[in-house]
């Protein structure tokens, strides 16, 4: 029996896991990861220690589950987006990696955004992207921009040492502002932009196609076959969505991190960058995907955990399950500014029509309530969310059924909690790793998880949400105005 191996470099750990033939998962193990902070918004980490991790995660599987990983076949990548990994012409490492929550660059961002990056890209130009970070590089760090011979995104460093090749997938590569997005190529104009050109870049390939081989060095050290395939892989979201099944038009995922993620797929480009709404290329041929980001997610409950001194599932469990007609108060979950659709870093949060008798269980509602409506303002920013027929919920926030109550009628659609399971990023890249190894259809390896219920929308509160997102709305104005002074 085959198996295959997902490898997710995250921000925080790196994750192994290890699918059989079934795709049912049969060892896992991780590494944890520090971010290092040498200044005010600055987040950097040293890409030696990704190569560490690996081999701990490595190390351990061969230890405890040597007959599964001598029989692997295929491996996938997935990995955290935007991160800059600055190579000489030696391939040694220049710098330590700037992350994509580093905001250093945000001056760079601004004189990079403008109608002819949006037409090239689809997208705003962020500073957590790639090529702003370069542009601060050149300035700031002359010497080290003059060696830079090689550009590469974190999970890209991984697959160079596992295969030494210099390659990334189109997903992840969306995520630079060096990708014509919509034709799938690097973009000539954006690198001169950034004083570079192809030459520092890697070869692009698709996410379920072959990017290399591992090296006979590090089969041999783990017990791993000879010529296992590396698939291209997927950026972090993308690789999810593999792993969710959402991997066709008319399908989508809801994240409810710390941040909030609504994330459809599409077969046609169609960009709205003013909404701040990403287009990216999905880890798949043919497909793209839109990604709506609201930054307070469950971190808006952690927030009011602690501002009322009791566990988050405490608060949760305190507001019942059953859903009613919001009431007047209402939550706006601006505690970090907001990404979609306002793009605005300075607006901040604010509870409206506190009164005498407002309870802890109306606070926490008003917060599961203002959520969904942030949510809901990524749905309509998408040109193809209409188009989906249901919404795969993930992440720590999908454990509250009221939650994914209120969701489904505010989004006003169904909205499906899988069985216990993993079906992250490592599981997606697992996927891709057997499309690649096997050559098996997408369609029949990216199947929808199983699922242990279903939230359909409550016709007879649509309206009465609706109406209140709509108060919601018209309360962002003032805000801003408020945050400006």
């Amino acid at each position: 029996m085959g198996h295959y191996l997902g490898l997710d470099l995250g921000t925080s750990s790196l994750k192994a896991l290890i699918v059989d033939e079934d795709q049912t998962p049969v060892a896992t193990a991780s590494a944890p990861l520090q971010v290092t902070r040498p200044a005010f918004g600055w987040s950097e980490q040293d890409p030696a220690a990704w190569i560490a991790a690996c081999e701990t995660v490595l190390s351990q599987l061969a230890a405890e589950h040597p007959q599964a990983l001598a029989s692997v076949r295929g491996i996938g990548l997935s990995g955290q987006m935007h991160g800059a990994t600055l190579l000489d012409e030696a391939d040694e490492v220049l710098r330590p990696c700037i992350l994509w929550n580093d905001t250093r660059s945000h001056e760079e961002a601004e004189e990079l955004d403008d109608e002819e990056a949006r037409s090239i890209t689809g997208n705003i130009v962020f500073p957590g992207f790639t090529a702003p970070k370069l542009l601060w590089v050149s300035r700031n760090e002359p010497r080290v921009f003059e060696r830079v011979r090689r550009v590469l995104l974190p999970k890209d460093y991984l697959r160079l040492w596992l295969t030494g090749e210099a390659a990334s997938d189109m997903s992840d590569a969306a995520g630079t502002a060096w990708l014509r997005t919509g034709e799938r190529r690097w973009s000539s104009t954006m690198l001169r932009r950034t004083r570079l050109s192809e030459a520092e870049m890697p070869r692009l390939v698709e996410g379920s196609e072959a990017s290399g081989t591992l090296r006979d060095a590090l089969a041999r050290r783990w017990g791993l076959p000879d010529g296992v395939v590396v698939a291209g892989g997927g950026g972090d979201n993308a690789a999810s969505a593999c792993g969710v099944g959402v991997t066709r038009p008319g399908t989508g995922f809801l994240s409810l991190g710390t941040s909030g993620v609504l994330f459809t797929a599409s077969a046609g480009y169609d960009p709205v960058p003013d909404t701040a709404l990403h287009t990216f290329c999905h880890a798949l041929p043919g497909l793209w995907h839109q990604m709506g980001v609201t930054l307070s997610a469950a971190g808006s409950l952690e927030w009011l955990s602690g501002v009322l001194v009791e566990r988050p599932g405490e608060l949760v469990a305190a507001a019942g399950t059953d859903l009613r007609a919001p009431g007047r108060l209402l939550f706006l979950p601006y505690l970090s500014g907001e990404r979609t659709p306002h793009n605005d870093a300075a607006v901040r949060g604010a509870f409206i029509g506190l009164q005498a008798d407002t309870s802890r269980a109306d606070m926490v509602r008003a917060v599961l309530e203002g959520v969904a409506f942030s949510i809901r303002d990524c749905l309509d920013a998408a040109p193809h969310a209409s188009w989906v027929r249901q919404l795969i919920a993930v992440g720590a926030g999908s454990r509250s059924e009221l939650w994914l109550r209120i969701m489904a009628s505010v989004l006003e659609t169904p909205v499906a909690l899988p069985a216990a399971g993993d079906f992250g990023a490592a599981f997606g890249a697992a996927r891709l790793g057997i499309c690649t190894a096997t050559g098996a259809d997408p369609d029949a390896v990216m199947t929808d998880p199983p699922i242990a219920a279903r939230y359909e929308p409550d016709e007879t509160l649509v309206e009465s949400f609706a109406e209140a997102h709509h108060r919601y709305q018209s309360l962002y104005p003032a805000l801003t105005a408020a945050a400006r002074g």
